[in-house]
């Protein structure tokens, strides 16, 4: 029996991976807007619940103090019950916040999906909030009802509905349809309830 002769070619040395940076809220906040699917892509399977919660919270004030109803009750009524407005509003805005987190993540895993509850959680709520940032912003010096509001916040909801997709499609490993599928309710629900508001 012949024996092969020995080869020349000696395996690659096996490289440990570089460790992954660390991915600050702000960088992923900014990247969202700039590059959206590298910063999707550097993000997967990692939690961002500071950001999340940050962006809840500072949403929540945005919408509290663009509110004209707010800002009457701050002028004209008691401290105490505007400050319980705002303490109320914060707390449902944060538990809503959590609410379309947890129902993501179940339509995904409902649908084929993989991934895990932490990182989907909380990296929809913020995708969700950074593109409403502006829309709100808006509410400062345009009503809602207005045709450019109304056409920021359609904008907004279409580029948030692209980013909810592609975070949901690289965090549980979905097809496009799927990733669509697991978002479209939660997405719809915040069109008709948030971004339009009374429309007519």
């Amino acid at each position: 029996m012949s024996i092969p002769p020995p080869t020349l070619v000696q395996p690659a040395p096996a490289t440990q991976s570089a460790p992954r940076r660390r991915l600050w809220w702000h960088r992923l906040v900014l990247g969202l807007w700039y590059r959206p699917v590298e910063v999707l892509d550097e993000a997967r399977d990692r939690g961002a619940c500071s950001a999340a919660v940050l962006l809840t919270l500072l949403s929540g004030a945005l919408g509290l103090l663009a509110s004209g109803a707010f800002r009457s009750q701050w002028r004209t009524g008691p401290r105490e019950v505007a400050w319980q407005l705002a303490g109320i509003t914060e707390a449902g805005v944060l538990v809503a916040s959590l609410g379309l987190g947890l129902v993501t993540h179940a339509m995904a895993r409902t649908l084929g999906g993989n991934g895990r509850l932490r990182p989907t959680a909380s990296l929809f709520v913020v995708v969700f909030w950074v593109t409403d940032l502006p829309r709100l912003l808006l509410a400062f010096v345009l009503p809602e009802q207005h045709p450019v509001a109304q056409a920021v916040a359609l904008t907004t909801w279409g580029f948030g509905c692209a980013l909810a997709v592609l975070l949901i499609r690289g965090q549980h490993h979905l097809p496009t349809l799927r990733a669509v599928g697991a978002v479209a309710v939660q997405m719809l629900a915040s069109l008709a309830l948030l971004k339009l508001g009374s429309v007519g």
